[in-house]
This record gives C-alpha cells, sequence and structure tokens, in this order.
C-alpha cells in the first residue's frame, strides 16, 4: 500500500492475518477462493468465482477490509472463529431478524415477474403484495436469489419497445375519481419523504398495503386518465417499497419491486420514471459487486431518455455511470462520467420541468455521491482521499437535516476518509458524530456501512478508538 506521498504503508491487520493462514495452509489465493465458496454453501450463495478471487487479492493488498459475509467465510475456511481470526470483539449482527448464516446476495434467476402489459403487471403486483403482507421477515430476508448477468439485462430491455394501446373498453362508474386518485398521489409523496428522513424499516407493511390497494383498484374499469395516473402511483410505490424492503435487508424482495415499477411506469406512460427506476437497480447490484450489470442498466436508461430527460435527471443518471466505473477499478472513465454529471447539474434551470420523484437529487446528494465513489477509490490509492474529503465535507454541509439516511452515510464516509487521511482525531470525531445519525434510522445500509467503518479502525490498534468502538457496538445492538 502506499500513503498520498507514494510512499510505502504497512498492510492492515487484516491483510497480514489472511495471507498467513493462507501461507499456511500452502494454498495459492485461487485455492482460497474455492474453499470460500465451498464455506459459503447453499445458504450464502456468492457471485461468480472470478468475482470471488478479486475480493480474495483486494483483501491480501488491503484494499478495504472485508464486508459481510465474507468475514464469516474465512472464519469458516480457515476454522478459526471470526473474533479470533481478525482480533476484534463480535460485533451485533447487521438486521436484528437475520444471522449471518441467513444472510445472501446470490446472484441466480428467481424468476422476476416480466409482465409487460398493463393488466398482467396489476395482477402480478396485487398478489406479490398480497402474500408480502403476510409473510414473516425472517423468511423473507432467508430468500437468496438476486437476478444478474443475461437473465436480468435481456428482459429489461424491452422497457425501451413501445407500449402497445390496450383496446377500447366500456367504461363504467369506478369506485375512485380524480380527487381520490389526488390522494393517493399525495399519500405517495408522503411515504417517500418518511423512506428519506427515517429509512424503511418502520413503514414498509403501511406502503405495501397501500400498493396492493392500488393494484386492486387499477383491475376495475377507469377512464384513461385516472388509470394512468393509478398506475403511476403504482409505480411510485413500488418503488418506494424497493428501497423500503432493501434497508430492511430484504435484497430480493427489493430487486422484485424495483421490476414491477420499471414495468409499471410503462402503461403509466413515463419514460423518465422508469429511467429512474433503472438507475435505482444499478445502485443495488452495485451495493451486492455486479458493476458491469449496473453499467449495462445505466447505460439502457441514458439511452431511454437521451432527448427528454431534464438536467437534474440526466446528472443522477450519469453519477450512477460513474460510480460503475469507479466500483469496475477504472479512475479515468470515472472522473469522464463525473465530468458529464457535473456539466448536466449545471444546466438545471428553475423552469425545468422536474417532478418531485427526482427533486432529491441535489447540490448535497451529487457531491455526497461522487465523494463515496472517490472513497472507494482512496481505498486502492490514498491519493484519491483528498478529493473524497472535499467533496463529502460539501455533501454534509449541504445536506438538509431531515435526510437522517443520507446524513448518517455522508457521515460515515467523511469519518472513513479522515481515517484513509492519516487523521485518526478528526476521524474519531466525525465517526461519533455518524454513529449519533445512525441510531436515529432504521436501514440496512447505514447499518453495513457503520460495521464497515468499525471493522476498519479497529486495525489501527489505536487506544483513541475504543470509546467509539464501543459507542459503534451498543447502537448496532440496539
Amino acid at each position: 500500500m502506499t500513503d498520498e506521498t507514494g510512499r510505502k504503508t504497512p498492510l492492515p491487520a487484516y491483510a497480514e492475518r489472511i495471507r498467513h493462514e493462507r501461507r499456511q495452509r500452502g494454498w495459492s489465493q485461487k485455492q482460497l477462493a474455492v474453499h470460500l465458496l465451498k464455506a459459503a454453501g447453499d445458504k450464502i450463495a456468492m457471485a461468480e468465482f472470478e468475482s470471488v478471487l478479486t475480493r480474495v487479492k483486494r483483501h491480501e493488498a488491503g484494499k478495504g477490509s472485508p464486508r459481510d459475509p465474507y468475514p464469516l467465510l474465512y472464519s469458516r475456511a480457515f476454522e478459526i472463529p471470526e473474533a479470533k481470526l481478525f482480533e476484534r470483539p463480535a460485533l451485533p449482527e447487521v438486521t436484528t431478524d437475520e444471522s449471518a448464516n441467513d444472510v445472501a446476495n446470490s446472484v441466480s434467476s428467481p424468476s422476476l415477474p416480466w409482465l409487460w402489459e398493463a393488466g398482467p403487471t396489476a395482477d402480478a403486483i396485487y398478489d406479490i403484495t398480497k402474500s408480502d403482507l403476510v409473510l414473516n421477515r425472517r423468511d423473507a430476508v432467508k430468500a437468496l436469489a438476486i437476478t444478474a448477468g443475461l437473465p436480468l439485462v435481456d428482459p429489461v430491455q424491452r422497457w425501451l419497445a413501445k407500449t402497445t394501446p390496450e383496446p377500447p373498453v366500456t367504461v363504467q362508474a369506478g369506485r375512485i375519481g380524480l380527487d381520490e386518485v389526488a390522494q393517493l398521489e399525495a399519500a405517495t409523496n408522503v411515504f417517500r419523504t418518511w423512506d428519506d428522513q427515517h429509512g424503511g424499516g418502520l413503514a414498509r407493511k403501511a406502503v405495501i398495503g397501500q400498493l396492493n390497494e392500488v393494484a386492486d383498484l387499477v383491475r376495475d374499469n377507469h377512464p384513461h386518465e385516472i388509470r394512468t395516473r393509478l398506475f403511476h402511483v403504482m409505480a411510485q410505490l413500488s418503488k418506494v417499497a424497493a428501497t423500503m424492503s432493501w434497508d430492511c435487508g430484504m435484497q430480493t424482495a427489493a430487486q422484485k419491486y424495483y421490476a414491477l415499477s420499471l414495468q409499471a411506469s410503462k402503461p403509466a406512460g413515463d419514460r423518465p420514471f422508469g429511467a429512474s427506476v433503472l438507475a435505482s437497480m444499478a445502485r443495488q447490484l452495485l451495493y451486492l459487486d455486479q458493476p458491469q450489470d449496473a453499467l449495462e442498466l445505466t447505460r439502457l436508461a441514458l439511452d431511454g431518455v437521451r432527448s427528454t430527460a431534464t438536467p437534474r435527471l440526466r446528472a443522477m443518471l450519469h453519477t450512477r455511470e460513474a460510480w460503475s466505473y469507479a466500483a469496475m477499478g477504472r479512475p479515468e472513465s470515472f472522473k469522464r462520467a463525473t465530468g458529464a454529471a457535473e456539466d448536466a447539474f449545471s444546466e438545471i434551470s428553475s423552469d425545468d420541468p422536474d417532478p418531485e420523484w427526482i427533486t432529491y437529487f441535489d447540490a448535497a446528494e451529487l457531491a455526497g455521491v461522487t465523494g463515496g465513489r472517490y472513497l472507494e477509490l482512496s481505498q486502492q490509492d490514498s491519493r484519491f482521499a483528498s478529493d473524497a474529503l472535499d467533496h463529502i465535507r460539501r455533501a454534509v454541509a449541504l445536506r438538509q437535516r431531515s435526510s437522517l439516511r443520507s446524513l448518517a452515510l455522508d457521515q460515515v464516509g467523511l469519518a472513513y476518509a479522515h481515517l484513509i487521511s492519516g487523521d485518526i482525531d478528526e476521524a474519531v470525531s466525525v465517526g461519533n458524530a455518524a454513529t449519533e445519525t445512525a441510531g436515529q434510522v432504521q436501514s440496512d445500509r447505514v447499518r453495513v456501512q457503520l460495521r464497515e467503518f468499525y471493522v476498519e479502525i479497529e486495525t489501527r490498534k489505536d487506544p483513541v478508538v475504543a470509546p467509539l468502538q464501543q459507542h459503534i457496538r451498543e447502537t448496532l445492538a440496539r
């Protein structure tokens, strides 16, 4: 590893330990990757062999501490208790309803409901939400499969196809009118705001229930305007349900609701919203270490709205493109896509017809997303740490204090950037603030990032971090 001046620095303790244990057994890095896959078994399904091998190489090079489920897998492969292997106190699990044995980010084909016609889409949403409402969360988080590769990318291509007009129907008086539709739209905005401010842990079932009711309404005959607006409500509620499912650690459910949202956006006639759904699907794939698929979905979104997207939407999509390049270790491509995002953002005008669902993407969000990617690059090359600090500081300064989840993610990232820069005192100070904010949010994403930060500060073996470690342990145990 090198510091900001290019000088070699000692490897972190976790890297030394993994390398030592592997060599003790006479294994190559490829053999260790095989043992990790065997350790995963059927409960913790993994990505392809090459992806696991890349992780092993990065861990041994000290380019990012192992994140779940890798600490558990190393423990199984080496037959050493996790706490002893990494010489740290055992942390509480990321979520209270799932154990490490059940956490799985499998990559396979869980039969996503690819139904692009209006009627079958509404029926699928109704049936899935009805089942979801009676499903125990412990059972839901055990669902293993996440779709990636061609089984995901190929069906999504149909999003670009022209919508086939539905045959005319004899419209009778429906159960609702325009006033009731407006109330449903307002309720959807309330749910979206709740998710942004508090995370989705507490309100997910309420959103699923509302989505089930709207899907039932759509199955009635309605005038065209009402039917179109109801599909738009379904698309937005499905996306909120996806985000909240992700916050609950339910990755399979999250991807399924994203797929339903994308499909509902077609009869709603809202291609820009569909592009935003693809961006969210890409973000989930990035979280699950599938950057190539994320890039494919982002390019599809950009192609679909290239001539119609507002500058704000284009800027957001280019940040997903940049994120994918950063995750692939391509800094120059990342910088180019980031420049495109910043150029598009500079074109934003108060006269732009931005819908409410994209207004979250403001200067704070642009700075936070960009800073987070510089942070990822700095884990491989510490010279990027100063860029991470600059952008994330700006994000924290601009972020609305009501957006607790985003603020918590910004603060954890800023603390991490200080750590990489060698400023442990500032890392501890910001880390304590981040932990306070994280304690106010019901978000699996925040807890995972806080847990990873805990693992990283533990490698410093500096007594000044001990109170912060205790603070984080107490917060994660709640």
